[in-house]
């Protein structure tokens, strides 16, 4: 049987999940409350998927991805207008409410197709300047209107695509702003 953490922030959430995957027979499954602790377990242990909520306390689902690196799949449970808000098409979204039948659907799937991607070779990131840029323009928005790191990331991607340039060319706007 696969193995599988289930992640979120709410104990009695993931209990439930954990459960549901077990009783099911989809899955062994690891609980955690951190993405911390979902980070370590990944690193330690062949791990086919993660599911979780859209936020655990620590970070966000989609940050918690990307901090893994493609080294296993991962499903996101929750409300429809938070799995919205999710910009990576890797990741893998059941909306709630959720039945039995569908969450051991849905897992025995992409433990079955394994991590999106991973035969194709790894997708280069931002260069190290434009990372740079985007996180002083972030650090910007965030002291001047009192935003979270991550209302300033989604303001800089409206801005972004409401005017059609690339997110670094956003960000410089609004230092040059900032400077002006």
């Amino acid at each position: 049987m696969e193995q599988v953490i289930v992640a979120f922030e709410h104990s009695g959430t993931g209990e439930r999940v954990r459960e549901i995957l077990e009783s099911g027979g989809t899955a062994a499954c690891v609980l955690c409350r951190s993405a911390d602790r979902v980070r370590r377990l990944a690193y330690r242990q062949r791990i086919g998927l993660v599911v979780c909520g859209f936020k655990l306390g620590d970070s966000t689902a989609q940050q918690l991805y990307r901090d893994l690196g493609g080294r296993c799949a991962m499903l996101v449970i929750a409300s429809q207008s938070h799995l919205d808000m999710i910009a990576d098409p890797e990741i893998g979204r059941l909306a709630l409410p959720v039945t039995r039948g569908e969450l051991n659907r849905t897992v025995s799937r992409m433990l079955r197709e394994g991590p999106r991607g991973a035969e194709a070779p790894p997708r280069p990131g931002r260069p190290e300047e434009e990372r740079r840029l985007i996180q002083r323009a972030k650090d910007v928005l965030m002291e001047s209107r009192g935003l979270t790191e991550e209302q300033a990331h989604r303001l800089l991607q409206k801005q972004s695509m409401d005017l059609g340039v690339p997110l670094a060319r956003a960000a410089r706007a609004v230092l040059d702003r900032r400077k002006g």
